[in-house]
């Protein structure tokens, strides 16, 4: 599944990021990287996801979220 289809308060596993080098460098300078775990804190069916990234939070605009493969952490 998408980043975007997560619901709020899952915990995802990135596995892979179907976009372009400059997109995949963008989310490495972000912190996401394939492998990582995010808890997606906010979703509200538009605009941003709200994601907890270590300790840190991060806005993910929704364009960018379904191009993020993810599965659930658990």
């Amino acid at each position: 599944m998408t980043l975007a289809m997560a619901s709020p308060g899952e915990e995802v596993r990135l596995t892979a990021i179907h976009g372009g080098q400059r997109m995949r460098k963008r989310l490495a300078d972000l912190g996401l990287n394939i492998g990582m775990t995010v808890c997606v804190l906010q979703h509200n069916g538009h605009g941003p996801l709200l994601l907890a990234v270590k300790d840190s939070r991060l806005a993910l605009g929704r364009g960018m979220a379904h191009k993020i493969r993810v599965e659930l952490a658990n």
